[in-house]
């Protein structure tokens, strides 16, 4: 596992600082000069919602579902808001390939240890880990099957068919639903799963903002379908979580 003091170093002889946010970078430099991961926007935008509580039954579920007592992976763990749920009453790693969200996830759980690293080369060491927790992240079943111990657990959350369905109506003139979830994982037995739904009530243009900016929708929708959200103040919007569990085979 990732030792985080002063600096890091490897078999190879390379050497890896931690930052003074409190995250070490694992990432080479991008050649192409984009940025890795979530921007400044929508780390920013996804911080001002969750800090909310809008999510905050999802992230008791995720909870309930882990368990206590146990080394965990959050892999893609972004800003942290989950992570500090889990980091109470576990150990906690966190990776993800954005620095911007590394940057609020290492000062809102300063027991968690945060690497920059990609899910397809996971900077642990075989079978280190109880729990791998994916929560809107990329997939990796490979490299979360190695890091796992014989009796690990992945646990994974996914957006249903009606996930924030009413945001997509009040943008887009056909607005559609999520596809079916595929449920099957390389290497993993499915042995549970769980539904999440509940609708919120946002009463302010700016948490309909944070919603939609922190989504993917937002950088794939045009300037003119962006602004059709700038005059509405209140939305029920429906929230729709699948919690899944795997075991090694």
């Amino acid at each position: 596992m990732f030792d985080l003091g002063t600096t890091l170093r490897c078999m190879l002889g390379h050497s890896f600082d931690k930052s003074k946010e409190g995250y070490v970078n694992l990432l080479l430099k991008n050649a192409s000069g984009k940025r890795h991961g979530d921007d400044k926007l929508m780390v920013a935008a996804r911080k001002a919602f969750l800090d909310k509580g809008f999510y905050a039954t999802l992230r008791e579920r995720i909870a309930e579902a882990l368990g206590t007592d146990k080394t965990v992976l959050d892999s893609g763990c972004g800003e942290g808001y989950y992570t500090s749920r889990f980091a109470d009453n576990n150990k906690v790693l966190g990776i993800d390939i954005s620095k911007d969200a590394l940057k609020y996830a290492a000062k809102r759980c300063p027991n968690v240890d945060f690497a920059v690293a990609s899910v397809g080369q996971i900077p642990l060491a075989d079978g280190s880990v109880d729990a791998v927790l994916n929560i809107f992240a990329p997939d990796s079943p490979t490299e979360f099957c190695r890091v796992l111990n014989a009796d690990g657990r992945l646990i994974t959350v996914q957006p249903m068919e009606n996930h924030l369905f009413e945001l997509k109506a009040a943008i887009y003139d056909n607005p559609y639903k999520n596809p079916p979830l595929e449920l099957q994982k390389t290497g993993f037995t499915l042995c549970a799963t769980k539904e999440v739904k509940y609708k919120i009530a946002l009463e302010s243009n700016e948490d309909i903002l944070s919603l939609f900016k922190m989504t993917p929708y937002y950088y794939k929708t045009s300037k003119s379908d962006q602004q059709k959200l700038n005059d509405i103040n209140s939305l029920a919007v429906s929230l729709e979580f699948l919690i899944t569990e795997y075991t090694k085979k």
